[in-house]
């Protein structure tokens, strides 16, 4: 298994990125002296408050203070989890990604690149098969036409690349797998299936020839295609036996690229365009490919609106293309399969507000009950969890099209919530008029509740369920508490979401919560000049990353020994600096995005400075240092002054004593030491 991205990349990374260039191709920069600006892109404004920075590699807004470097911008602008946008920007510099070995092993490191060749090689193949897909629909009259009957307009079919397999058992077999190489690849995303026996490949070759309407050839002919001298791949030929053992896994239907949040494609949907079964086909689970993580449209969203807070969960992919085609572009479909935790948790990762629309019949009330429970875990303050049930006989790709985007909007706004669809099921199943079905709603709300993480919205929750059954809130509490242990009113287990270890978060590193710390105590103060030393000391560095050659070996490692918030920071701020340089802002920030110091950092990052130059800045940055020091050696002084007046000193004590004593005569030269020191015996 590949382990993590080396730092030294991330480095050369930043260093070769230009974050003007990046940005201005998302949003339209304006040049401003030596930085550009440009309304940001984060939160809705007619005056530029947005700031790129070409010399620091940096962003930032002073409307809704937004910040970052080119993969920050990454990460929030197209919501990207840092690999990918690693990917992202290393695949516009033309640069693999290294990962340093997963585990111990000679060639581990090397067996990670290899993978990671071998990811793109797959991803490649299957752009240049939705590719051809798409100019498939073009030249089939008949895949036109049912693409204009679903009602479907050539903007969505462009915006989705949607595109149609061929009426043939051999079509995308032949023109891709041209050696065995390439056979292997196709077979490894699902794009070819293996026949299971000879007996089915002789019946299955015969009907071949017949059904072939496209290639005009039968499956003997086809397979002397594929078994001549490869290219593509690179492999060797494929025999003619070997070509026969497969057929096109997606024959006759309209092909829906399914894309990942980088836009590259990772499996395909296929609806029949007669009355043939099933009447949607998927890719099966690839190495690329997991349908129960994957929602189709989620690209596609992130593409037409960069601020949306709500995300449509609907069950089709014509739902999705025909939702986003009537001005609903926040639609997205699971792919064929039930709503996943991974599903939820990866759509909260980008919005608030999550709306499940389902068929109004039984099996769409079914369905979304199997989804409440699903997202049961998930629904917390500060998030909406609704549910939209259509008129029966409808689904979302009829509705719009019938009553119009502004109508469907209208539904998704009323959207029962998440409280008011549990009771209301629950009551539904029971008797509220007696004691017993009073009971049995308690009974059957329990296990809900108990999935609900503890905070505010379970509290509220349990609250809606009290006030159904006209109880105090606190007397079923007691009840439910009663009950056993992990229900609302008892503290819960350990056992919610948390770091995971070996996360960025899951332990504090020397020196961790120091700067933090002074970033409290500096917010909670009333704002005073340019902040403490250390702040003045950091802050300088960021802005000025040369300006720590200022500061010699000596100094940093006495500035590690200082105990004042960020001081420790501040050290290794500079060791970094004094190991590997780094150009800009930028690079320094990114070697601390795994620590808990980042966001402080990030802060300072957008800290106006006075001082005009790198050399003005080394020469304030040298003067911090030494007050810094200073007055940590007063400090110190005073402490083993006044503990041996009290008690006598170990040998160390006495040593570090007489070191600080004389320390200070030399820097006093003549003058009397404002403190005599006590003899020592």
């Amino acid at each position: 298994m590949a382990g993590r991205i080396p730092q030294s990349f991330i480095d050369e990374l930043i260093a070769r990125a230009d974050i003007v260039d990046l940005i201005g191709a998302r949003v339209p920069l304006k040049k401003a002296g030596h930085e550009y600006k440009a309304c940001c892109p984060f939160h809705d404004e007619k005056t530029p408050s947005f700031w790129v920075s070409p010399d620091k590699q940096f962003y930032h807004c002073f409307g809704c203070g937004a910040h970052g470097t080119a993969l920050g911008f990454l990460m929030e602008y197209d919501r990207l989890p840092f690999p990918e946008a690693v990917e992202e920007l290393a695949g516009r510099l033309g640069l693999p990604v290294p990962h340093e070995a997963g585990h111990p092993g000679a060639g581990a490191g090397a067996t990670a690149d290899a993978d990671a060749q071998r990811t793109r090689a797959l991803h490649e193949l299957l752009a240049r098969v939705a590719d051809y897909f798409h100019a498939n629909l073009a030249r089939s009259e008949r895949a036109r036409a049912y693409a204009q009957q679903r009602g479907l307009t050539a903007p969505i079919i462009e915006r989705f690349r949607i595109g149609y397999a061929s009426d043939s058992w051999n079509d995308v077999l032949r023109r891709f797998g041209t050696d065995a190489r390439a056979l292997r690849d196709l077979a490894a995303v699902g794009l070819i299936i293996e026949r299971d026996a000879p007996a089915e490949r002789s019946s299955s070759a015969t009907s071949a020839a017949g059904a072939d309407q496209d290639a005009g050839a039968g499956s003997a002919a086809a397979a002397g295609a594929g078994a001549g001298p490869g290219t593509a791949g690179g492999g060797e030929p494929v025999a003619a036996d070997t070509a026969a053992r497969y057929y096109d896994r997606f024959r006759d239907r309209l092909m829906f690229p399914i894309r990942d949040s980088r836009g590259r494609v990772i499996g395909f949907g296929g609806r029949v365009l007669g009355a043939g079964e099933p009447k949607y086909l998927n890719s099966p689970e690839t190495a690329l490919f997991h349908k129960g993580q994957e929602l189709y449209g989620l690209y596609e969203s992130r593409l037409a609106r960069h601020t949306f807070e709500r995300l449509l969960v609907v069950e089709g992919y014509m739902d999705t293309v025909r939702l986003h085609q009537h001005g609903l572009p926040y639609a997205v479909a699971t792919l064929g399969t039930a709503t996943t935790p991974e599903h939820v948790r990866r759509a909260f990762r980008l919005v608030s507000e999550l709306v499940f629309a389902f068929d109004g019949d039984r099996a769409g009330r079914a369905a979304a009950w199997r989804a409440l429970q699903v997202v049961l875990p998930e629904a917390r303050a500060g998030r909406e969890i609704r549910f939209l049930f259509l008129p029966e006989g409808e689904d979302p790709d009829s509705l719009v099209g019938r009553e119009g985007g502004e109508h469907f909007e209208a539904r998704v706004a009323a959207a029962m919530p998440l409280s008011e669809y549990l009771v209301a099921h629950l009551a539904a199943e029971t008797d509220l008029a007696h004691a017993d079905g009073k009971a049995r709603f308690i009974a059957l709300a329990r296990p809900l509740l108990e999935r609900v993480p503890p905070g505010v919205y379970r509290e509220l929750l349990l609250e809606r369920v009290a006030a159904q059954l006209a109880l105090p809130a606190e007397r079923l509490q007691q009840w439910l508490a009663a009950a056993g242990p992990g229900v609302p009113g008892v503290p819960a287990a350990p056992g919610a979401p948390r770091g995971a270890a070996g996360s960025p978060n899951a332990s504090a590193a020397p020196g961790a919560s120091a700067l933090a710390a002074e970033g409290r105590a500096r917010r909670s103060a009333r704002p005073s000049g340019r902040g403490g030393l250390v702040t003045q000391a950091i802050t300088l560095l960021l802005h000025f990353p040369a300006s720590a050659a200022a500061v010699g070996e000596e100094q940093c490692a006495r500035l590690a020994r200082v105990e004042q918030p960020g001081a420790a920071v501040l050290a290794e701020l500079l060791g970094q600096q004094a190991a590997e340089p780094a150009a800009t802002l930028a690079q320094m920030l990114e070697r601390w995005r795994d620590r808990h110091e980042y966001r402080r950092l990030c802060e300072l990052a957008t800290a106006a400075t006075l001082v005009p130059d790198a050399a003005a800045a080394a020469r304030e940055l040298s003067e911090a240092v030494g007050r810094l020091l200073e007055r940590e050696h007063g400090r110190r002084l005073q402490i083993l002054i006044e503990k041996a007046r009290l008690t006598a000193l170990d040998a160390a004590e006495k040593l570090e004593l007489q070191s600080l004593t004389l320390d200070q005569g030399a820097s006093l030269g003549a003058s009397r030491p404002l403190s005599a020191p006590p003899k020592l015996s």
